[in-house]
């Protein structure tokens, strides 16, 4: 589920580039504060949006500290925390405990296993604290796993359930004016999320008969299935952007923007350039052999 709200490095200015990878160190530094040296094995850039988004939607104060990084020893870092690292932090202990819990029941991978042990006593006490988020993301699983079961062939459907916990993890303060803007930007990336998942592993899925909500669709070519799922992928960063634009956010605003209109693209076009790649050696080979049985 994570890996695809990144930013694009390459078209960020070297300030807003600075500024990113201060909370995004924030954002580790908070999981080591809170959950040990553990929680910063669970540390995402998907989560660093959120950190950033909320922190320019509500124009909050941040706290910046520099430190010595193990992974980066040579010079000291900056990392910005502010209550939205706080609960960031948070969301992401929920939603990957979860996600090993869900690995556990699927693959019985005794690792997800453990970790989800491992993680236990952190996602009860935050259940506590936020059992909306939490709630959301219980009914989400359930869901998803009946979806799937069923061989579910809406793709707007089986998306959607993602959408609807995403919305719930975005809206961070239930009832404020802001929440069910968040809300909907939530919803439209976390159908965006399940359908770059449902894209990058289409040919594993297939492998492996696993579900797959691509799969289900009847498409003659594989020149339709590109031109399909890049249109709905587009559509629904197309409403994030949207509900984005909608919210009076100045501070960080090119940030969001980066990661919005561009950011997301990149784990797209390096699967697809991948997959073109694998498909021309492919060709290659067969012309090889072609040849090799007309020399014959």
């Amino acid at each position: 589920m994570f890996g695809y709200i990144n930013v694009n490095r390459e078209k960020l200015e070297p300030a807003d580039r600075s500024m990113y990878q201060s909370y995004y160190c924030g954002l580790c530094q908070k999981l080591k504060e809170n959950y040990g040296r553990k929680g910063q094995m669970l540390l995402n850039y998907d989560m660093t949006f959120l950190i950033v988004l909320l922190t320019g939607l509500y124009e909050l104060e941040d706290h910046k500290t520099e430190f010595i990084c193990a992974m980066h020893p040579s010079k000291k870092q900056t990392a910005r925390i502010n209550e939205a690292t706080s609960y960031a932090a948070a969301m992401n202990i929920l939603l990957c405990s979860k996600n090993f819990e869900d690995d556990w029941n699927d693959n019985h991978s005794y690792t997800k296993k453990a970790l989800s042990q491992m993680f236990k006593k952190d996602y009860d006490c935050i259940s506590k604290e936020y059992p909306r988020q939490s709630q959301a993301l219980n009914q989400y699983l359930k869901r998803l796993e009946a979806a799937e079961k069923d061989r579910e062939r809406n793709v707007d459907a089986v998306a959607g359930l993602t959408g609807e916990m995403l919305g719930e993890i975005f809206a961070w303060k239930e009832g404020d004016i802001w929440a069910e803007e968040l809300r909907c930007m939530g919803f439209y990336m976390g159908k965006f999320i399940y359908l770059m998942d449902a894209y990058e592993d289409i040919g594993k899925d297939m492998k492996n008969k696993c579900y797959n909500v691509f799969h289900l669709m009847p498409m003659e070519t594989e020149q339709d299935f590109e031109i399909f799922s890049r249109l709905l992928l587009t559509s629904m960063m197309s409403e994030c952007a949207k509900s984005f634009e909608r919210l009076p956010i100045l501070l960080h605003a090119e940030i969001c923007r980066n990661i919005l209109y561009s950011g997301v693209w990149t784990k797209y076009e390096y699967l697809r350039l991948k997959k073109q790649a694998k498909e021309e050696k492919k060709n290659r080979s067969a012309k090889k052999s072609d040849a090799g049985r007309m020399t014959q």
